[in-house]
């Protein structure tokens, strides 16, 4: 018997997303004065499809990924962190984070410096807390935090609450806040669009009674994530 031959989706190499929802020409990369360096776990690396923080990439230019669970000893992060004229922070909150949400403009300014470098963890909650348990000259930077007020618009992925964001709505908020000290000026009105389309793609898919993932009673609306819960005990992340 001859069995039907399988056509795997051809991916968009840059994007790492399938062809057919490739969001390229929504990628608008904008220049920052700060540096982001993402560190993403490997787990996280596997599933690009995805992840934001592949996507957060794309729309930076003064930015890079960086894979690994423990940094202690890699060479490119502690060449940045050895960089003279420059400052490194971890975008993490915890006791005696600079809060950029209640600082002044000037505070803003004289904190980060001329050329700043902002880590940020790229992975689920568990992944990142391991990622800095292990790290130990990540643990030594100044961190830098911001007070969420908003939901996350990201409903494919579990998060423990619902105001926990996705690395590129973290990097989003962080650039407003930035701007607002007056520390960067760049255009970032379209910088979630990529984000959008992503979650407006995947949403389709799943109202499309030929996926394998089809959901009949799929709504529209972007809901809020469950809390991380035991897989057979996490209700839909999808309001019925």
């Amino acid at each position: 018997m001859q069995l039907a031959s399988h056509h795997p989706r051809t991916q968009c190499y840059k994007c790492m997303r399938p062809v057919s929802t490739c969001i390229c020409e929504h990628i608008a990369p904008i220049q920052t004065r700060t540096h982001f360096v993402i560190l993403m776990h490997p787990k996280e690396y596997k599933k690009q499809k995805n992840g934001t923080g592949h996507m957060t990439q794309l729309q930076l230019e003064n930015s890079e990924i960086i894979v690994g669970v423990d940094f202690t000893h890699n060479d490119r992060v502690n060449e940045i962190l050895n960089q003279e004229n420059s400052s490194s922070f971890l975008l993490y909150p915890g006791k005696g984070s600079f809060n950029l949400s209640v600082r002044s403009s000037s505070e803003k300014n004289s904190f980060m410096g001329n050329a700043p470098n902002l880590f940020i963890l790229d992975g689920t909650w568990p992944c990142a807390r391991k990622m800095l348990k292990l790290s130990l000259n990540l643990q030594q930077l100044q961190r830098v935090s911001f007070d969420n007020t908003i939901k996350s618009k990201f409903i494919i992925k579990q998060q423990p609450e619902a105001l926990c964001l996705s690395t590129i709505e973290s990097v989003h908020t962080v650039l407003n806040l930035l701007q607002d000290g007056n520390f960067e000026d760049c255009e970032n009105t379209k910088f979630l669009v990529p984000f959008e389309k992503m979650i407006e793609y995947q949403l389709e898919y799943m109202s499309n009674p030929n996926s394998d993932k089809f959901c009949s009673s799929i709504n529209d609306s972007i809901t809020p994530k469950d809390r991380y819960k035991k897989n057979s005990q996490r209700s839909t992340i999808l309001e019925k």
